[in-house]
């Protein structure tokens, strides 16, 4: 509840700040045109990265390899883009945080750390399938990470598939 509030009201109310406070100091033609120029190369920008991305997938997926890393930088720029076209100064900071490889690899192992901390509270369900469609050999294995049911939180039935 409390990061719906600081998103949907106090972040806004900071953007507004800020531009109000650039716009006083360069004007309101310039501060638009600093809008617009920074959605325009954050979008173009974004583009070029999600591009070379969907090229690196397509290269490990070709390699029999699973682009778990390259979806996640997939997000990440999606996620950049998307701030970038936002009007505002602090969305377009971290939307070109989040452009520089260096930045999504943080991003990423803070994920991942997060991701696994909920495994282990059992707060989520992992549950993965390999399946190879093309191949005659045996079927590869299915892994299923299930957590233990604790008593107090009640299971769904599992569905086989």
């Amino acid at each position: 509840m409390v990061w719906l509030l600081l998103l949907f009201v106090a972040l806004p109310a900071v953007e507004l700040a800020l531009l109000i406070e650039i716009g006083s100091r360069l004007g309101t033609p310039a501060t638009i045109a600093l809008i617009i120029l920074t959605g325009m190369g954050g979008a173009s920008l974004a583009r070029w990265q999600g591009l070379g991305v969907i090229g690196r997938m397509q290269s490990e997926l070709a390699q029999g390899e699973l682009p778990a890393g390259s979806l996640v930088d997939g997000v990440i720029i999606l996620i950049a883009s998307a701030l970038l076209v936002t009007p505002g100064v602090l969305t377009d900071v971290f939307g070109f945080l989040c452009l520089v490889p260096a930045f999504r690899s943080v991003l990423k192992k803070i994920a991942q750390r997060r991701l696994e901390s909920m495994v282990e509270q059992r707060r989520i369900h992992v549950s993965m399938h390999s399946e190879d469609v093309g191949s005659t050999g045996p079927r590869p294995p299915a892994y299923d990470i299930t957590p233990e049911p604790d008593e107090q939180l009640p299971t769904a039935p599992r569905r086989r598939g």
